[in-house]
């Protein structure tokens, strides 16, 4: 209903993956509060953990090519094996450093 096409999504421990279709009209930080805010609510309704659910204030969003999709979507199915080798504390600072990515803090 708010118009968000999620291609793809799992999650590791601490944290999620997802590959996200925007509209034109649609800003990242939007659809970050629309997700973050849906999925909170029905996580506590639901009753699906013992404390209040809460996401973090902060997020990292990054835009990719049509022929990185393929690489991306195993990539975010992956999740388990990929953390086996790569801590999330560092998961960031490998990813800019792979592909030349630069932090912008809004």
């Amino acid at each position: 209903s708010k118009g968000i096409f999620i291609d793809n999504i799992n999650g590791y421990k601490d944290h999620v993956h997802a590959l996200i279709s925007m509209g034109k009209d649609q800003t990242i930080a939007k659809v970050m509060q629309n997700i973050k805010g849906e999925s909170s609510f029905w996580i506590n309704k639901k009753k699906k953990t013992t404390l209040k659910f809460e996401w973090q204030d902060d997020y990292w969003a990054v835009s990719i090519g049509m022929g990185q999709l393929k690489n991306l979507r195993a990539y975010i199915r992956n999740q388990v094996r990929h953390h086996g080798k790569v801590a999330f504390e560092n998961e960031i600072d490998v990813l800019e450093k792979e592909y030349g990515l630069q932090r912008i803090k809004d």
